[in-house]
């Protein structure tokens, strides 16, 4: 099952039908704290990078909403520091992606970029916010998933020897060490692993 699949019927659709609570934006600041854990107790250390997947609209209006994030986060850049690209993908997604030493300054542009969204009313085309961390011990990357439509945070850890398996021990580690520092989606029918189009790579390259 390819990207486009898995984020309409688990980060999408079916989310959507499913949803337990409404997103909410402030949850990502979450990770605030949660990365000094990933770093301090279980040796994962921020990639510098993060992206925020959502669906596409056709009209001016939410072109004006995304011209307006695209914006202000290119004029922060010079005081934050924090790179941002604007990027589709072939299946009719938007990233914006973000790069950034300062984990807590990546963490407050997905949240503007998301909060300006929803203030324009197209909360329900946001579909995951991803964090990246990996272990240099080990090769090992680790991603936290937040899922708009579930509200929720999920891990999602590829597995580096093999092409398109994951490893699940990692995810269950992270599940066990973060509950209760985060909302971790209980139901794991929803932990959807977000396959990059080539070994290595991040979700959304």
């Amino acid at each position: 099952m390819g990207l486009l699949d898995g984020l309409k019927s688990v980060l999408g659709m079916r989310a959507e039908a499913d949803a337990t609570r409404d997103a909410d934006p402030d949850d990502l600041f979450g990770m605030s704290t949660a990365h000094v854990t990933m770093e301090a107790e279980l040796g994962y250390e921020p990639t510098g990078d993060a992206a925020l997947c959502f669906g596409d609209v056709d009209s001016t209006e939410f072109a004006a909403a995304t011209d307006e994030v695209e914006a202000i986060l290119e004029a922060g850049e010079a005081e934050t520091g924090t790179e941002a690209e604007f990027t589709g993908d072939s299946h009719g997604y938007r990233w914006v992606v973000l790069h950034d030493p300062d984990f807590d300054d990546l963490v407050t542009s997905i949240h503007f970029a998301a909060d300006t969204l929803i203030e324009r009313r197209y909360g329900s085309r946001l579909l995951a916010a991803l964090f990246a961390f990996e272990d240099e011990r080990s090769d090992q990357r680790a991603y936290w998933v937040y899922s708009f439509r579930r509200g929720a945070y999920y891990p999602f850890a590829p597995d580096p020897a093999a092409d398109n398996e994951r490893d699940q021990a990692t995810e269950f580690k992270l599940e066990s060490e973060f509950d209760g520092e985060l909302s971790v989606e209980d139901d794991k029918a929803f932990w959807y692993p977000l396959w990059p189009d080539r070994v290595g790579d991040h979700p959304w390259e």
